[in-house]
């Protein structure tokens, strides 16, 4: 049975009643401006509007939308049902008076239609109360449900309450969009009419349940992926599940594996300490389903031909074919001067995990990112593709001199949101002050070489930055320390000794094969046992202080003489 959202509805107002007739109490349209404090352009102010609006394949004339979340054929119009709003201002009564009809943006006010009632593929008509069914069926206005709203940052800035998008589809009250069948004029006062019902079984509410709450349901998700009226953004969704599985069972089938052969095809000096290496896909996946893109902000575990693996940040690419950065490390324990020194165009390297380490922030009305060297290749895409969606951003970048900036060209077209400090030229970056100066709402990533990372970690506690509002992605990790003792419980109660110099994911993988890792410096979280007993030097960011109590990172966390967990 799908999850049921209990709610107090209004007085008189039945949100599970059938839906066959409604009426429309305001229609509103509104025009591109910045949000309160961004310059981030939004049209979720809106108007209501007086008289007849005209109704085009692209929704209501006069309204104006950021292309990039909403608008077009599958989100021409915006329906929101006005029983929700006592409801809001009961359980946010901080930001009660924001609470009013057309505050989610909506062009259509309902009174009753909403998201418990209302079923995707619905054709609805839309016409004057007093219409004949004759002139109806000539004129009226046809519209279609495409897709359940899927909320974004910007209702946190609108209502200045923080995370507050996620309890929109936590209680199935988003809202839907139509798509536009047949054009006209309405009006409020109109009556809205269910013409066709296709999928009585997939309410709004019920959708959400499968797209947000439970996620894993491969029969749903197999039978939501087949409804055609889907939108793409949520049909590509459970489309991109079912490939998902499909390929998961695939490799389960004929035994995972573990490492890829891939072919270095360009070589290109960035600086004079950063090399940048396009690797290719020896044999690359093809066919349906694959799932070959990455998220902004992916790592690859590559396993080097002297034996060393090490772990490196995606500056751009897919599963096929991507490009790292690299920068020759002082100190480097082979890696990085291997690469440099003999790694050309023609060799091949083994590819193994690649993981999508950066989370995403959606929530966030600011993203302030805090890099220092090659540190910017853990952020340049993620940094790419908020700039694409026209979220608001900086970075904020240290360099030793201003010879030392990789990939030049893209930090160039990012323009005025890009900070650079260049240290010949006595510019330093000072984390506190950029602390003190967040906007409302801001999300906080740093990445770069210990000392930097050492101030932002004290910076960010001093400050009372909680845990969920900023990323650390280290490209350096101190793993060495005291030896320990490991008891594996699930694995027979195999005792393993952890040398000085050792880690717990070296000495584990050494003797079990079921044991993945990713990034080796403990920001990714893909190595993470449970920890059953004993106590634990923690180390790494990918575990929150109360995930500390049950798990530890086996990358770089250590154990205090002897210890128990589970693989």
């Amino acid at each position: 049975m799908p999850h049921q959202v209990h709610e107090e509805p209004l007085p008189g107002v039945d949100l599970y009643a059938p839906f066959t007739s409604d009426t429309i109490l305001e229609v509103r349209t509104g025009r591109m401006k910045p949000l309160r404090g961004l310059t981030v352009q939004s049209g979720i102010e809106k108007i209501p509007r007086d008289g007849p609006v005209r109704v085009t394949e692209l929704g209501l004339e006069g309204d104006e939308h950021d292309p990039t979340f909403h608008g077009g054929l599958d989100k021409a119009i915006h329906g929101y049902c006005s029983s929700h709003y006592p409801t809001w201002r009961a359980e946010f009564p901080a930001a009660a008076e924001t609470f009013q009809p057309g505050a989610f943006g909506e062009n259509l006010v309902t009174a009753h239609l909403n998201e418990r009632n209302l079923c995707i593929g619905d054709i609805v008509s839309i016409r004057p109360p007093t219409s004949t069914q004759e002139d109806a069926n000539e004129h009226s206005v046809l519209l279609q449900v495409s897709l359940p709203r899927q909320p974004c940052f910007k209702l946190n800035h609108r209502f200045q309450l923080k995370n507050f998008a996620p309890n929109t589809w936590k209680t199935s009250r988003t809202g839907w969009y139509f798509r536009v069948l047949r054009p006209g004029t309405i009006q409020a006062g109109d009556t809205i009419r269910l013409v066709e019902r296709r999928h009585p079984g997939w309410t709004i509410e019920r959708v959400q349940e499968y797209l947000h709450r439970n996620t894993s349901d491969a029969a749903m998700n197999e039978e939501l992926a087949g409804i055609a009226e889907f939108g793409a953004e949520c049909g590509d969704v459970f489309r991109a599940r079912v490939a998902r599985q499909r390929t998961r069972d695939r490799k389960a089938a004929k035994g995972q594996q573990k490492w890829r052969e891939y072919r270095v095809v360009e070589r290109t000096r960035q600086t004079l300490r950063v090399m940048a290496f396009v690797l290719e896909a020896v044999w690359p996946v093809a066919g349906e389903g694959e799932d070959l893109d990455l998220q902004p902000g992916a790592h690859a575990k590559i396993r080097l031909e002297n034996g060393l693996i090490r772990a490196y940040s995606i500056v751009d690419g897919d599963r096929n074919r991507f490009q790292l950065g690299v920068a020759l490390d002082e100190k480097s324990r082979g890696g990085s001067r291997y690469l440099h020194d003999e790694v050309q165009v023609g060799h091949t390297l083994q590819v193994g995990a690649i993981t999508n380490a950066v989370p995403a922030a959606s929530a966030a009305s600011h993203h302030v990112f805090v890099a220092g060297g090659v540190g910017i290749t853990a952020f340049l895409a993620l940094i790419e593709h908020y700039k694409l969606i026209h979220y608001s951003v900086t970075l904020h970048y240290a360099v030793r001199s201003a010879e030392e900036v990789p990939f030049r060209e893209r930090l160039a077209r990012l323009g005025d949101d890009v900070v650079i400090y260049d240290k010949t030229a006595g510019q330093r970056l000072d984390i506190r002050h950029i602390i003190e100066d967040l906007p409302w709402n801001s999300q906080l990533y740093f990445c770069g070489p210990k000392r930097l990372m050492d101030e932002a970690a004290r910076e960010t506690k001093a400050h009372g930055i909680a845990e969920k509002e900023v990323h650390f992605e280290a490209f350096e990790a101190d793993v060495s320390g005291d030896p320990f003792e490991v008891v594996v419980a699930n694995k027979g109660g195999k005792t393993i000794k952890v040398g000085e110099e050792e880690t717990l994911l070296e000495c584990l993988q050494k003797w079990f094969d079921d044991v993945d890792s990713s990034c080796s410096v403990g920001n990714c979280g893909t190595c993470r046992v449970s920890l059953k007993d004993g106590r634990v030097n923690h180390r790494g960011t990918a575990l929150t202080e109360e995930e500390k109590a049950t798990s530890m990172l086996a990358c770089v966390s250590r154990g205090i003489g002897r210890i128990t967990i589970e693989i």
